[in-house]
């Protein structure tokens, strides 16, 4: 067995007694495996830190699901969990939401624009698109809308990275201040502990309840209710 994971079987066995300590060491063994299935899918829309967030909770799920008296290698059953939960995201529940007949909308003006393009049009207009691909030029623009992925503010304006990014070029006069507080706050961010920069990140950067965030990090909803107080107050000492 891989010395790295040879382990594996003890933490997974302290981890699903709720040994919170194991489960962050499992994290720590797995993230190169997390990392490499989620770079898989850069360039869909969805950071690749994101990603990697997706790909743990379904690292979680196989933690917490693991039949150790199967005898079966933990990656072996990790794999198509972590790679399940990045598809299922992307394909379902992706940061913006494309409903069927939008993507088939989308497909047709994608080969009509290739039809278009073989014939020398190369920058068709709204209303060509819409006749070469046999539908109306409102459904052109609300599909090619829906299916372009959204925009990082951290992305750059000028493709060799020399420009300034897209959230300097929306900030006002009181952008220095809120760069100094963004910057406090990133500073007392990265002193918190793994569990607390779960809780964190699921609650106020993914949006979802404390009854999800439990249910994602095999917590009860009480235990995430009295981290989340510890968290924020922690945050107000730092910051103040």
């Amino acid at each position: 067995m891989n010395e790295k994971y040879k382990d594996n079987p003890t933490l997974i066995a302290r981890a699903q007694a709720g040994d919170e300590e194991a489960t962050e060491e499992l994290f720590r063994k797995n993230a190169g495996l997390v990392r490499s299935i989620a770079a898989r899918y850069v360039g869909r829309g969805t950071d690749f830190e994101d990603l990697c967030s997706l790909g743990n909770i379904g690292l979680l799920r196989a933690i917490r699901s693991f039949d150790l008296s199967r005898g079966l290698a933990f990656s072996t059953y990790a794999v198509p969990l972590i790679f399940g939960e990045i598809r299922r995201f992307l394909r379902d529940d992706g940061p913006i939401k494309v409903s069927r007949a939008q993507k088939r909308t989308g497909a047709a003006i994608l080969r009509a624009r290739e039809r278009l393009a073989a014939e020398g049009v190369t920058e068709p207009t709204v209303s060509e698109l819409a006749t070469a691909a046999g539908v109306s030029a409102e459904e052109v623009s609300s599909a090619l809308e829906a299916l372009t992925p959204p925009r990082s503010l951290c992305e750059y304006t000028l493709p060799d990275e020399s420009g300034a990014t897209l959230e300097e070029m929306l900030t006002d006069a009181d952008a220095p201040e809120r760069e100094f507080e963004k910057l406090a706050l990133r500073g007392a961010i990265e002193k918190l502990p793994a569990l607390w920069s779960k809780i964190l990140l699921l609650r106020y950067f993914r949006d979802l309840s404390q009854m999800q965030t439990a249910s994602i990090l095999g917590l009860s909803q009480v235990k995430v209710s009295r981290e989340e107080k510890k968290i924020l107050r922690f945050l107000r000492e730092e910051l103040s």
